[in-house]
Order: C-alpha cells, then structure tokens, then sequence
C-alpha cells in the first residue's frame, strides 16, 4: 500500500466498482478474474489484485501513472500493461474492461474468423457496439509479452480476444467500455451455439453502413 486513493479520484474508484459489481453480477467474472481501468488525466485508476469483482471498495483500488508506476492505493491488477497498451493504440479510449466471461474465452480457443477479427459479424449489435475484434497471440497473464502481442496487431480496433485467455474492450466512458465488453460475450455465445452449423454472417454493405452510422472499425479487406 502506497496511501490511499486520492480524494479527487474517489468519483473514478466509485465508478469502476459499481462497473465491477454489475459485470460480477451476470455472471461474466468467474472467481478474482477480471479487471477494470480508467484514466483521469495522467493517473489511472485500476482494479487491484487478487480481489474479485464482485468485492470491490473504492478504498481497495489501485492508481498507476501514464507508464505503469504504482503511485496509490492497493497492488494493482498485473494486467496493467495491458491496459496501458489498449490505451496507447486508441488515445481516445478513457476506460478498459478485461473479462473471462466463459463464451469469449471458448471463442478464443478457436481459430480467428479472419485477420482482422476473432469474431464474424453475426449480429448488427457486435459490428455497432463494438466493431471488429481481432485475435491478439497467447502469451503467459500479466506478461509484457501479452501487452506486446495487442501493440502488434495491425489495424485499427478499441476490443480484442485474447488467445485461451478472454476479453478486452475499450471505451471512450466507462459505460462504454462495459457495455462492449457485454456485447463481445453475447457475440460469442451466439457463435459457439452455431459452431458446426452453416451459419451466414452479415454482408459487407450491412457491415459498411453499421461501421460508417456508429463510428466503428471493421476492415473488409481481411473479412474471412
């Protein structure tokens, strides 16, 4: 412990619990799994280790600097290069949600639909809420390796699977960012219920207009 959250970050830590206790609630963060962050000015205020979310107190959370350095609060979530490096891919993201919601890590066992996104456009919702979700390679929890597998992916994305591992989702609020993290489950639970059927996706005009009225990405190019 390196001191208390500061008091002007309360508002934030208060937030982010109330993210975790509903995200907990649905069933989406089996055990201690999971993590949250969001950033307020040059600190971020992050879920800290080993608590579930279901558990979270605003005293109990983590405050890091713009590079990692904890600076306040509990340990934070190992996590943190992760989300770090989801934040220096899209500057305008202010949170990030990471999950082991149980259908998105059965979909990140599989083999990625195409190069650009884990998940086939089965539903509008994923393509408007979320916008292509690409694979990011395995690498051990917590290790810079994994930050630095999310860093290469090309293209332009605010969530990603990771690789036997869940989910990651970026917003430009907090409630965004849940909310993607959400929709990325729902999308995978309707794949892996039509895993093994002929399934058909939606098409590239459908996919162009979604990503064009809501400001997602989806790059057809590499759509499998």
């Amino acid at each position: 412990m390196t001191g208390a959250v500061p008091g002007h970050l309360l508002p934030v830590a208060e937030r982010l619990c109330a993210a975790g206790h509903r995200l907990a609630a649905l069933g989406l963060s089996p055990g201690s799994s999971g993590n949250l962050s969001e950033r307020s000015g040059d600190a971020v205020v992050v879920t800290p280790t080993g608590i579930g979310l279901a558990d979270l107190q605003p005293h109990l959370l983590s405050v890091t600097d713009a590079v990692g350095t904890h600076v306040a609060g509990a340990r934070p979530s190992k996590e943190v290069p992760l989300h770090l490096a989801m934040y220096r891919r899209e500057p305008d993201l202010a949170a990030v949600v990471h999950l082991h919601s149980p259908h998105v890590v059965a979909a990140s066992c599989l083999p990625p639909f195409s190069a650009g996104s884990a998940l086939p456009p089965a539903t509008p919702y994923l393509v408007m809420r979320v916008g292509q979700a690409p694979l990011a390679p395995y690498a051990a929890p917590g290790s810079q390796e994994l930050a630095d597998g999310l860093t290469a992916l090309p293209g332009r994305f605010t969530a990603a699977l990771l690789a036997h591992h869940g989910s990651l989702a970026g917003g430009t609020g907090l409630d965004r960012a849940v909310d993607a993290a959400i929709e990325l489950e729902e999308a995978a639970r309707v794949v892996m219920l039509l895993s093994g059927s002929p399934a058909r996706w939606l098409g590239d005009d459908a996919v162009r207009e979604l990503t064009e009225r809501y400001g997602t990405h989806w790059d057809l190019q590499t759509a499998g």
